[in-house]
C-alpha cells in the first residue's frame, strides 16, 4: 500500500454508511502536512502558505486549513466567494488568474487580496477595475526550458500561456510603480508535481536573482517572493516523498546567499502548494460491480472519470488497492474501467494486482487532489459525495451526491407546444 494510506477497516467502515462510489479525506493527515510546510519554513517570519483552492474546494477542507494558518490562492470569482464565505480576508487570499473577465478584479480587490498580474496588460485592466494597491504580485516566465544542472530537463515553461517575460518586469514595475505600487512580489511556477528536492531551491534561486535585478532596475523594492506550487506526492509507491523540511533549509540557503539573514525590511516568502498539502489524503472509494473477459480481463467499477479524471486527460497513474487484498501476491492482470462511453475511462490499464470478486471494495489513493474538483457530468453520471474522516474517527458529510434534480435544475424544459420554458 502507499505509505500514507489509511487503515483498510477506515475503508470498509466508511462503505458501510455511505453508499459508494465517494471520496474520503484525512483530516489528520491534511493538518499533519499543512504544519509541517508551515515549519519547513518557519525561518522566514514573513512566510505564508496560500493553498491552492483549485486542488480542492470544499468549504469544510478549506475552513480546517484557515485554521491552520493557511490562506487561499484564488484564480476566479467563484474560488474569490468561497473565500469570502469562509471569512478569508486581505492578504489572506492570493488571486493569481489568467485572461479571466476583468471585472473579477473589482472583487478581489474589495476583499484586499494580494493581487498577482499574469501579463503586462492587465496593469490597465487592473487601473480600471479596482486601481493599484500597494504592493502588486507579478508573475514571471523564464521562457525555454527549465533544467538542473544545465541537462536535465525538468520542464518547459516556454510553452506555458502564463506569466511575463524577464524583459518586461523593469517596464511594468516603472509603470507600476507611477501609479502608486509601492512594493512588488515576484512569483513563478516552471514545472508540476516535482518529487526532486532540487525544485524548490533551483526555482528560488532564479526568483530572488530576478526579483533583485528587477528591484534596482525600477526602484521599487522586493516585498516577496511567490514559489507557487508544483511540489509533487509520490503516485508510485516506489518513488520517495518529498522531504518538506529538507526542502525549506535549502531554500533558506538560497536566500541568505541572495539577501543574508532573513528579518524586518527583507523579502517574504509565499507558497501556493495544494497538491502537496491534500493530494496524499484523499481516496476514491468506489466497488466492484462488473468482470468482463474478452481480449483482456476488465473489472469494472462504479466510480468513473466524473470522479477522477487525471488517469484519463494526462494518463496519470494512481495506486489502487483492494479493501482486505492488500498483502495477497498480485496474480492477476486487470484493466479498471469506468462506465462512461470514452475508451479512455480507466483507472489502470494491464495492472498486476490480488485476485478481484465484484463487489470487493477499492481504493484509489492519492485522490484528495484535483480529483472532485475536476469532476463533470459526461453521460449524465452525477458528482458523488465527499466524507471527512476526522481527527476523532468520526465521519462527516462534507459534500452531498449529486442527484437527477440538481442535474436538471439549470435546465429549460420545453412544454407541451414545444415552446421552452
Amino acid at each position: 500500500m502507499p505509505n500514507d494510506s489509511l487503515a483498510s477497516e477506515v475503508f470498509a467502515r466508511a462503505a458501510a454508511l455511505y453508499p459508494t462510489p465517494f471520496h474520503l479525506y484525512d483530516e489528520a493527515g491534511i493538518r499533519r502536512t499543512a504544519r509541517a510546510v508551515r515549519e519547513a519554513f518557519a525561518w522566514q517570519p514573513d512566510f505564508k502558505e496560500y493553498f491552492a483552492v483549485k486542488a480542492l474546494p470544499n468549504p469544510m477542507i478549506l475552513q480546517l486549513l484557515h485554521e491552520e494558518g493557511l490562506g487561499l490562492d484564488c484564480s476566479s470569482l467563484t474560488e474569490l466567494l468561497l473565500a469570502q464565505r469562509l471569512g478569508f480576508f486581505g492578504d489572506e487570499i492570493m488571486f493569481s488568474a489568467n485572461a479571466m473577465p476583468p471585472e473579477e478584479f473589482d472583487l478581489a480587490r474589495q476583499l484586499g487580496a494580494i493581487i498577482n498580474l499574469d501579463d503586462i496588460s492587465d496593469i490597465d485592466l487592473l487601473l480600471r477595475h479596482g486601481g493599484i494597491p500597494d504592493t502588486v504580485c507579478v508573475r514571471v516566465n523564464t521562457g525555454g526550458t527549465f533544467a538542473f544542472d544545465g541537462n536535465q530537463i525538468m520542464g518547459t515553461p516556454g510553452e506555458a500561456k502564463y506569466g511575463w517575460m524577464p524583459s518586461q518586469l523593469a517596464e511594468g514595475l516603472m509603470r507600476l510603480k507611477s501609479l502608486g505600487m509601492k512594493r512588488f512580489g515576484l512569483h513563478a511556477f516552471l514545472a508540476s508535481n516535482m518529487t526532486d528536492p532540487r525544485y524548490y531551491p533551483a526555482l528560488a534561486r532564479i526568483l530572488f536573482d530576478l526579483a533583485r535585478k528587477a528591484s534596482e532596475a525600477a526602484g521599487v523594492p522586493v516585498a516577496f517572493i511567490n514559489l507557487s506550487g508544483g511540489i509533487g506526492i509520490p503516485y508510485r509507491r516506489e518513488v520517495q516523498p518529498v522531504d518538506i523540511r529538507a526542502v525549506g533549509e535549502a531554500v533558506r540557503a538560497e536566500y541568505e546567499a541572495a539577501f543574508g539573514m532573513p528579518g524586518p525590511g527583507k523579502p517574504g516568502i509565499k507558497a501556493e502548494l495544494g497538491r502537496y498539502i491534500t493530494g496524499p489524503h484523499g481516496f476514491v472509494v468506489t466497488r466492484a460491480v462488473h468482470e468482463k473477459k474478452t481480449f483482456k480481463h476488465y473489472i469494472g467499477v462504479d466510480a468513473c472519470a466524473v470522479q477522477l479524471i487525471r488517469p484519463a486527460m494526462y494518463g496519470a497513474y494512481h495506486e489502487i488497492s483492494v479493501v482486505g487484498r492488500e498483502h495477497e501476491p498480485a496474480t492477476e492482470r486487470y484493466d479498471i474501467t469506468g462506465c462512461l462511453c470514452e475508451n479512455n475511462d480507466k483507472f489502470a490499464i494491464d495492472r498486476l494486482m490480488p485476485e478481484i470478486h465484484v463487489g470487493d471494495l477499492l481504493i484509489i489513493h492519492d485522490a484528495g487532489a484535483h480529483a472532485f474538483a475536476m469532476g463533470y457530468q459526461y453521460n449524465g453520471r452525477l458528482r458523488t459525495a465527499e466524507i471527512l474522516y476526522r481527527e476523532d474517527g468520526q465521519y462527516q458529510l462534507i459534500r452531498r451526491a449529486e442527484t437527477p434534480e440538481d442535474y436538471f435544475a439549470t435546465m429549460v424544459w420545453p412544454d407541451r407546444k414545444g415552446e421552452s420554458k
